[in-house]
This record gives structure tokens, C-alpha cells and sequence, in this order.
């Protein structure tokens, strides 16, 4: 049974999850910030000292490696780059968990890794779900995150209230795995959203016009979308600060194309987007935001146009 809420703001809390939490990075520090704030006990660990002495300061109890938090915790959140590194993580947290453990997967991996890691965990008497999320840095502090789960319906319930101290929209996707197919979908609409805006941004500028008055009248028709109106102000002043990072878009891309290429289909335009990643990564744009994809638009159009 888990803790009930009113809000993930207000919290009524009739019992408490005990939380291990791995990963404290740009989102998930926040999220385990949010968890922290609610009342639950958070045991936190990170490759990096750093975030997890942040994190204790708000009061999460930092451990000195996977196997002693997985040995504390009932429910393991775990928020981490990449398929090697879930698969490190779950490696040394089956050995320590306890029977019953529920792992929460909210990295963005491969659907196809993630099942053979739910099948694993199961194996050995635990509970894996994925649980993407959506959204940036600001919905991660402000508990505002779009949570997209694959896995078993009774787990999904069981862990709602806690899914809720991070995000207000949360949603079931089906079996493991359908929370990251969900994800990859959102992505790949969200890279080709962001190509469309880029070359309307060129084509805009090229033609004199006031970016301002751009987004504007983009406002008044069927163009408007979430990325221009989030990324219109960051994009004019070239500030590329990174709320999700490039090197994390790039990553995203390739994992889309694989997963379509296992499904049998050659989606054209994502791979076009993901060419531009790729670029982009081959010139340093790994730490700076996903919306400096615009840059390599830019280079790109005007080359192409000089030939």
C-alpha cells in the first residue's frame, strides 16, 4: 500500500515508500528532491559525490554503493543515461534486493533492453517497470513531468502515489517496454517539430523578418507549437545553457531509428533529424541544450544553397 495524495504539492500520507534512488543528474536530482520533499526516506547514490552531497543536504541519506541502497530500499527509482548504464545499475542491484523490490526504470533506453531486464528482475523475485519521462528541468522541479509507464497494471497502481510526487500526468502504456516505445515516439515528434521550426527560423531571418513578430504571427495559425513558444526567447539570444541536453537528443534519435529498424520500418525524416544530431555531436554540441540543433540547420541550409 502506498502513500496517498491530495496533490503532489499537498500530501496526506497514510504510509510511506522507502526510496532508493540512483542517478542525480539534471532531472534527476530534482525528482528525488520532489520524492524527498513529500516524506518518504530517500536513499540516493551517484557516481558523483557532488550530487549526492546537494541531495543530502535536502535530506536524502546518500549510500556508498548500488548494492547497500538496493539492500535499504523497497522501491528503486533509477535515472541514468543510457542502456549500458541501466544495465550496470540492474547488475548490482538484483545480487542486494530485497524479495518484492520494484524497480522504477525512468531512464530513456531501448524498449527491447528494458524487457530483457524486467525479465530478469523477475527471475530473481522483484518488479521492473519503465517509466520515461517528459519535459525539462523546470517540470523535474516543480513536480510537473509527463510520466509514460510500461509494466504490470497492479504495479503501476501500487506505485501511482509515488509516480505523483514528480509529475501530475501520468499515464499506462501497456506491458514492459510500452512506456519507452512511447517515449521514442514523443522524441522523434518533438526532433521533427524542432527541424520544422529551425528552417523557419532560417527561412525567416533570411528574409528580414523580426523573430518577435515571427513567433507571433506562427501564433495565430495551425505552426503553433510547444517547442517555438518554450524555445523562441532562449533561441534569439543564442543561449544554449542546457535544460535537456544535446548529447541526450542525439542519444534519443539513435535509440528511435533502431527500435523502427526492429519494427521493420525506415522512418525518412526521423533519420534526417538524426543525421543532424549526429553532426552536431561531431562538433561539441553534446553538453550545450537540444535547441542548438539550430546551429547545424544553419550551416547546413547555407551550404547546400552555395552549391
Amino acid at each position: 500500500m502506498g502513500l496517498k495524495l491530495e496533490s503532489n504539492e499537498g500530501v496526506s500520507m497514510m504510509d510511506k515508500f522507502t526510496v532508493g534512488f540512483i542517478g542525480l543528474g539534471i532531472m534527476g536530482e530534482s525528482m528525488a528532491e520532489r520524492i524527498i520533499r513529500a516524506g518518504h526516506e530517500t536513499f540516493i547514490y551517484d557516481i558523483d559525490k557532488a550530487r549526492m552531497d546537494k541531495v543530502e543536504k535536502l535530506g536524502g541519506k546518500p549510500c556508498v554503493s548500488i548494492a547497500e541502497l538496493a539492500k535499504l530500499a523497497t522501491h528503486i527509482i533509477v535515472m541514468v543515461p543510457s542502456n549500458k548504464n541501466v544495465r550496470d545499475v540492474i547488475g548490482q542491484v538484483i545480487p542486494a534486493m530485497k524479495p518484492g523490490t520494484i524497480i522504477i526504470d525512468m531512464s530513456t533506453i531501448s524498449p527491447v533492453v528494458s524487457k530483457e531486464l524486467a525479465n530478469k528482475v523477475k527471475e530473481k523475485g522483484g518488479t521492473m517497470i519503465d517509466a520515461p519521462v517528459v519535459k525539462s528541468k523546470a517540470a523535474a522541479i516543480s513536480g510537473d513531468l509527463g510520466i509514460l509507464v510500461g509494466g504490470d497494471k497492479s504495479t503501476f497502481d501500487a506505485v501511482t502515489p509515488l509516480l505523483q510526487c514528480m509529475g501530475k500526468n501520468i499515464i499506462h502504456m501497456g506491458p514492459n517496454g510500452s512506456g519507452l516505445a512511447m517515449k521514442l515516439c514523443h522524441n522523434m515528434l518533438v526532433g521533427e517539430i524542432q527541424n520544422g521550426v529551425n528552417e523557419m527560423l532560417v527561412l525567416a531571418n533570411a528574409a528580414g523578418l523580426d523573430m518577435d513578430s515571427v513567433v507571433k504571427a506562427i501564433s495565430y495559425g495551425g505552426g503553433q507549437n510547444f517547442y517555438l513558444d518554450s524555445k523562441a526567447t532562449s533561441i534569439k539570444a543564442r543561449d544554449f545553457e542546457s535544460k535537456f541536453p544535446f548529447e541526450h537528443m542525439a542519444k534519443d534519435m539513435n535509440l528511435i531509428i533502431d527500435y523502427a529498424r526492429s519494427l521493420g520500418l525506415d522512418l525518412e525524416v526521423a533519420n534526417y533529424v538524426r543525421g543532424i544530431y549526429n553532426v552536431g555531436m561531431d562538433e561539441h554540441l553534446g553538453k550545450e541544450d537540444f535547441s542548438a540543433s539550430i546551429k547545424i540547420v544553419e550551416k547546413s541550409a547555407q551550404k547546400r544553397a552555395s552549391k
